[in-house]
């Protein structure tokens, strides 16, 4: 198969041979492996990589994913990072419009009429710029002789891929992991690693978050060697029982690779006590019936308490070959009669902030100092939760919000905003991903991605469709698949609020500023579990919460915090001690979008936010939004989220 640049135009073309979605376990040849975190079957491509710079699709270089050819006059450019900030396209900043609008004219394939591919719209336009990147690389000698894959954690917005001059793949999704098999073309030596990345693609109408628009590969990149025998995926399944003292563990392995052995399963409890040990023979799938467990340590904010499983596979001599290891923990979510959300029997209150991935020197390119830096932050003020907004967060992030008890709503990469609202305006004429028939598969791919990589996180509470995309067929389709897969949480979406008519339950409501004109079809019994909204005043929310609420209610974005704001704040908390069906929500928002850039001027460095760039469409100071400033420095704000969210702790 040869690559082809019109997939860029095609909705319907978002994976060519990309290997599945699968759970996001580490594995390790042996326990000292695992103690010193370095697997011999993982060998990092970060660094410097060699990289061309193209305006526009047709100026290109022409193969240059060939081994051979002569890249003398190539750059070189840090893997991780943003092209944006190695200088070498427009920063731009923008929160519901489309980057190209007022300059090119562009709708969403299939939106308007059912039939117009839009062909050419991406594949030749003058605002998509590429990035052409080059790897030469040895493999490492405990890779050699092994199935050999690559995992690039985040590309924005569009990747090919080519090994040794052969084409390997095509992917989108910016934010969650994307892996090829390189084994056909991977050599021990002067291996050449080619990808081509475009900022733009029919993803972009489904990626229109409220941030800086970047480009290139942001996240880190790794080759990940095949054990003989490896669990390629694993489902690990936590009950708790009625009485929320007792609970059920369960596990399923799917295995690749060589029959024969025995894999041998353990859970360990802090002290390191063992509390299931069983053995099973070697199979493609792997099954552990739910084990009865008296007297579990329950998981939660306050005791984030994990129990460590260890999965070892050991070939026919007992040899080990791979050791799994994951953490994870009892807990149980669900909403009870009276329509409010517990937490292992105990009112559930939400005390959240929305998180962007951000740097203000890296962008989106985040670090782990980064993450434990937030942690820290969210521990010192009362913050008990976080919403992934809008997209997957980096996989370490999922790790932390484990062990520190933070509990998550694990949102979608998806946002269609310009796609349905205009200038302030609901009018989804051309909404995508809506009702269209094209655009069904992307999203519930980008679910089915969402869930197969963090199913095993105990930190997550909810599954978040996505953010401001109005609603459809699609999106309930994204809805039924979380319903369908994982009875243990949550599903939250809060477009849904534009397609029902509230006059009963919120008499003041101007409907008009929700419901499009002529009305549309109502989606509210069949995606969200919970009512959700965005910066409903307080007292609209307890007119809902009177009206015998059918639905838990909770705000995903509130007390937008741009300049000298969340000093209303108290409003909103009175509500949580009158009305148990309010379980709180995720302030906007938790770090302000802002780059150190040095100024011409004074030759010190200094903060600039959307419109400092020459950029347009920027909305200017709204990428100035967060509890802290972009070098982490919290506001005068963070102060009245301290008090008032120590208030139900």
């Amino acid at each position: 198969m040869d690559a082809d640049i019109k997939w860029l135009d095609d909705p319907e073309t978002f994976r060519v041979n990309q290997l599945p979605a699968h759970s996001d376990h580490r594995f390790y040849g042996n326990y000292a492996e695992w103690a010193h975190h370095a697997s011999r079957f993982v060998q990092s491509l970060d660094g410097q990589w060699q990289f061309k710079f193209a305006n526009t699709p047709a100026e290109r270089q022409p193969e240059f994913y060939n081994p051979a050819l002569d890249c003398s006059d190539f750059d070189e450019i840090a893997v991780p990072s943003e092209i944006e900030l190695s200088d070498y396209a427009q920063n731009n900043y923008i929160n519901t419009l489309m980057p190209w609008e007022g300059k090119i004219y562009r709708r969403p394939a299939y939106a308007v009429d059912g039939e117009n591919k839009e062909e050419g719209s991406f594949s030749q336009g003058e605002d998509n710029t590429v990035g052409m990147y080059r790897k030469t690389f040895d493999l490492a000698p405990s890779l050699r002789g092994k199935e050999i894959r690559v995992r690039f954690e985040g590309v924005e917005r569009s990747m090919y891929l080519w090994l040794n001059g052969h084409f390997v793949g095509y992917a989108e999704d910016s934010f969650t992991p994307s892996e090829f098999d390189l084994t056909p073309y991977i050599q021990d030596e002067d291996n050449v690693m080619a990808v081509e990345v475009f900022k733009n693609s029919t993803a972009s109408w489904i990626e229109d978050q409220d941030m800086f628009r970047f480009s290139g590969i942001f996240r880190s990149v790794e080759l990940l060697a095949q054990p003989v025998t490896h669990v390629e995926d694993m489902t690990i399944r936590a009950t708790v029982d009625d009485n929320y003292q007792d609970g059920h563990f369960g596990l399923q392995l799917q295995l690749d690779g060589e029959e024969g052995g025995s894999v041998r399963v353990l859970v360990k409890d802090a002290d390191g006590n063992t509390v299931v040990s069983t053995e099973k023979a070697v199979a493609e799938k792997v099954t552990i019936d739910d084990v009865a467990l008296q007297g579990v340590h329950l998981w939660d904010n306050h005791h984030p308490y994990l129990y460590q499983l260890l999965v070892e596979i050991r070939d026919q001599q007992g040899q080990l070959v791979e050791l799994v290891p994951y953490r994870f923990g009892f807990r149980r979510i669900e909403i009870n009669a009276d329509y409010v959300v517990l937490l292992n029997g105990k009112r559930l209150i939400i005390n959240g902030v929305n998180r962007h991935e951000w740097d203000d020197h890296r962008g989106r390119s985040v670090t782990m100092a980064d993450m434990i830096s937030d942690i820290r932050t969210f521990k010192e003020n009362n913050i008990n939760a976080v919403r992934t907004c809008h997209y997957p967060d980096q996989l370490p992030w999922y790790y932390l919000c484990d062990d520190n008890g933070i509990y998550m709503m694990a949102e979608n990469n998806l946002e269609s905003h310009a796609t349905w609202q205009k200038m302030g305006k609901v009018d989804p004429s051309y909404n995508v991903p809506g009702s269209v028939p094209q655009w069904k598969e992307v999203v519930v791919d980008r679910a089915r991605t969402n869930y197969e990589t963090f199913k095993n996180h105990t930190a997550i509470l909810f599954w978040s469709l996505g953010n401001e995309s109005f609603a459809g067929d699609n999106i309930a389709a994204m809805g039924r698949f979380y319903k369908e897969h994982d009875d243990s949480r949550l599903v939250h979406y809060e477009g849904v609020c534009h397609t029902h008519d509230y006059s009963k339950q919120i008499p003041s409501l101007d409907k008009t500023t929700y419901l499009p004109a002529g009305g549309t079809k109502d989606y509210r019994d069949q995606i969200s579990d919970v009512e959700s909204w965005m910066y409903l005043p307080p007292k609209q929310v307890e007119e809902y919460l009177k009206n015998n609420p059918d639905k838990p209610f909770m705000e995903c974005e509130y007390m937008h915090d741009m300049g000298n704001s969340d000093g209303g704040m108290g409003s909103y908390i009175e509500l949580l001690d009158k009305y148990p069906q309010y379980f709180g929500g995720f302030i906007w928002d938790f770090i302000d979008q802002a780059l150190q850039v040095k100024d011409p001027v004074s030759g010190k460095m200094v903060m600039r936010y959307g419109g400092d760039f020459d950029d347009r469409h920027s909305d200017y100071e709204f990428s100035g939004d967060g509890l802290m400033f972009a070098d982490r420095t919290p506001k005068p704000a963070m102060q009245e989220v301290r008090y008032y969210y120590g208030l139900h702790k």
